[in-house]
């Protein structure tokens, strides 16, 4: 399911970045390898309306990766994976307290499932050195 980029990406970014959510497992997140799905707690803004404090599931994890060098072009060889959105819902959600002719409506996605794979730019904000 494609997912506006921004929304999505948003998403991931604050995840990776390591605000909001709340550890509901026994795992323990500073050595887990892998992509898991993860409750998360963001912020909903909209110009205009009242902020709401949405609790979600989101993808979260660390995935492997590596380089080697090569004697010959591209002279690198990479394996890059991110932990990302395998299958989502779209949540639908009014914003309190919006002024005259605002939209109080705010679409966010929901985690069904994630795994480590190649970056999307379909569903994710993909960052490139």
């Amino acid at each position: 399911m494609k997912l506006p980029c921004v929304t999505l990406g948003a998403l991931l970014l604050l995840l990776l970045a390591g605000h909001g959510g709340t550890e509901t497992s026994a795992i323990d997140l500073r050595t887990f390898i892998g992509c898991a799905v993860r409750e998360f707690t963001f912020l909903a803004k909209k110009p205009g309306c009242k902020a709401l404090r949405i609790t979600t599931d989101a993808c979260w994890g660390r995935c492997e990766t590596w380089e080697r060098p090569l004697l010959h072009p591209p002279y690198i060889e990479s394996y890059h994976r991110v932990c990302t959105y395998n299958e989502t819902k779209l949540v639908t959600v009014m914003l309190p307290k919006c002024g005259p002719g605002v939209d109080p409506f705010y679409t966010y996605p929901v985690a069904i499932r994630c795994n480590c794979d190649f970056c999307s730019t379909a569903t994710t904000e993909c960052e490139t050195a």
